[in-house]
């Protein structure tokens, strides 16, 4: 079977499920099945390349679309997800990284080369890690502004996860990094009590979805772990508050904290920031233009 016949097919079939991006959906799954990229298989498509249609290739492509098209997120299907530039390992029991995360990550990148003048090493800590996405994304940034030719300081990692499953996947995602990371499986609320006042930057990614607000999707409210989703509260800011308490605690006079937020929290997490003592606190928004993270940082006492 031509590649454009098997491409178009599963467009339609997922189109017809409701995904909300049949095309490059189809193509992922394509791609996985032939073991090549997207960008591969429309050049191939293009020059006419075909398949066996009794062939493994249709057969993996066929439960592929089977499954995407039950709703299963695309990331469960392929088994990763890409996320500032690297492949994540990833399934069922963690949360699925998103691409408007990147940008809080790239602001770590700043914020830690501009805190790393003088320094031997500077200390980074990602509060309820998940698959690691965060802490080895920002680590990423860290080594491009490196190679770029800034003189940085060692970046020291560390992460907590509190859930078992997903820590499974956080370790996994390290030791395919060949990065140094302590990863500890706790309660992000109370870990690393022995790095009290000694950590440059804070990032979070935390459940902050507002109680009884059930994601539209299937694939977040069927698949995402209800841990990692909601916030504890109706507002959704449980969670993150005791979070951001907790990161006053760890951070050196002059460190931040960044942490990414529900869309409907862009003027409350910030106000509340600043009533904990968070200073030069500021909200950023993503790419849609949405209210998506807030920074502030801590004074000391």
């Amino acid at each position: 079977m031509e590649l454009t016949a098997l491409l178009c097919s599963a467009t339609q079939r997922l189109a017809e499920a409701g995904c909300s991006s049949p095309a490059p959906d189809a193509a992922a799954l394509l791609g996985h099945a032939v073991g090549c990229d997207p960008a591969e298989v429309h050049r191939r498509a293009l020059l006419g390349h075909a398949v066996d249609a009794d062939g493994p290739e249709v057969a993996a492509l066929e439960d592929g679309v089977a499954r995407r098209a039950a709703r299963e997120p695309l990331q469960h299907v392929l088994g990763y997800a890409w996320f500032a530039g690297a492949r994540l390992t990833v399934g069922p029991g963690v949360f699925v990284p998103r691409p408007e995360t990147e940008l809080l990550v790239e602001r770590a990148g700043e914020i830690l080369a501009s805190r790393g003048e003088g320094r031997v090493q500077v200390e980074l800590v990602d509060l309820c890690t998940g698959s690691g996405a965060v802490v080895l994304g920002v680590a990423a940034a860290v080594e491009r502004r490196r190679q770029a030719g800034e003189r940085l300081p060692e970046l020291v990692l560390r992460a907590v996860e509190i859930d078992h499953r997903a820590a499974e996947y956080a370790e996994r995602n390290i030791e395919s990094t060949g990065m140094t990371v302590d990863l500890r499986v706790s309660d992000a609320r109370v870990e690393f009590a022995d790095r009290e006042g000694q950590v440059d930057l804070v990032v979070s990614n935390p459940p902050y979805v507002p109680d009884g607000a059930v994601p539209d999707d299937p694939e977040v409210a069927d698949h995402d772990p209800e841990r990692a989703l909601y916030g504890g509260s109706p507002d959704g800011l449980a969670v993150p508050l005791q979070l951001a308490r907790h990161a006053a605690t760890l951070l050196r006079p002059g460190g931040w904290l960044l942490m990414e937020h529900d869309d409907t929290q862009g003027e409350s997490l910030p106000r509340l920031l600043g009533e904990l003592g968070y200073v030069d606190v500021v909200d950023h928004r993503d790419l849609a233009g949405r209210p998506r993270f807030v920074e502030g940082r801590w004074p000391g006492r």
